[in-house]
């Protein structure tokens, strides 16, 4: 992965303040305790600016959060919680020297990983991080979805009382890779003095069939439990952009 957000963080809150932390957090909550009760540690990769980790201890969890970013976790950092901690780290490859009972890769972090190099590597690092029959809860872009809906041209427009966020996102697909390049022109205004500044930046996409998923399972020591998509909980179809997997270690 490239460090898609050294600047992309500054705004990052603001551009997804429209998503829902809390359902989002409860869903997850759901599938721990359905398929791994009385869990009380998370390993969470990709953790951001800490959204989910806080929520999550809220619920009573111990959370520690993987996060490439140091500018994220800077932000993350601003709020405290004795249960909550983070490690800036790759997810590729870290070692905390400790285990969870569950793993999560929230937000498609994931279908960051577009090599099958780095997808097996990362997989098996959460391997060594679970603890016995830990679980790995990950939401993937799912590839019936992306093939039948055709990523198109889209922009963003977001403001509070000091910027306003434009983001035009512009999708290359490579069939051939599994790979949706979206490459982002952000627009940064400052609502007081009308100054701007523009960031581009490419976010390649990989995206997933669960046959893949259930093989790159397989070949790193796990098991596939549940196949779904994310919040609903309903069957993947052709209309599911996120799928959620849950894995267990055996």
């Amino acid at each position: 992965m490239t460090d898609n957000f050294r600047l992309y963080s500054q705004y990052y809150d603001l551009l997804y303040q429209d998503k829902n932390y809390i359902l989002e957090t409860n869903y997850v909550s759901r599938l721990i305790e359905t398929y791994r009760p009385k869990s009380k540690t998370i390993l969470e990769l990709g953790a951001g600016t800490g959204k989910h980790a806080f929520l999550l201890a809220n619920k009573g969890y111990t959370v520690l959060g993987v996060e490439r970013s140091a500018e994220m976790v800077a932000i993350a950092n601003q709020t405290t919680n004795e249960n909550v901690s983070f490690d800036v780290a790759d997810i590729i490859e870290f070692n905390l020297n400790q285990t969870f009972d569950v793993a999560t890769s929230l937000f498609h972090v994931i279908s960051y990983l577009t090599d099958n190099e780095s997808l097996i590597q990362t997989f098996k690092n959460v391997y060594q991080h679970l603890n016995k029959d830990g679980i790995f809860i990950f939401d993937v872009w799912y590839s019936p979805a992306v093939y039948h809906q055709v990523p198109e041209k889209r922009t963003k427009i977001l403001k509070n009382h000091n910027i306003e966020v434009i983001r035009k996102a512009n999708p290359v697909i490579y069939s051939e890779k599994n790979v949706v390049e979206v490459n982002y022109e952000i627009t940064i205004i400052n609502v007081n003095d009308k100054s701007a500044s523009t960031i581009t930046e490419k976010h390649p996409m990989r995206h997933f069939s669960s046959p893949e998923i259930e093989l790159l399972a397989y070949t790193t020591g796990f098991k596939l439990l549940g196949t779904e998509e994310f919040l609903t909980g309903l069957a993947p179809s052709t209309d599911t952009w996120g799928v959620c997997y849950i894995l267990k270690k055996i």
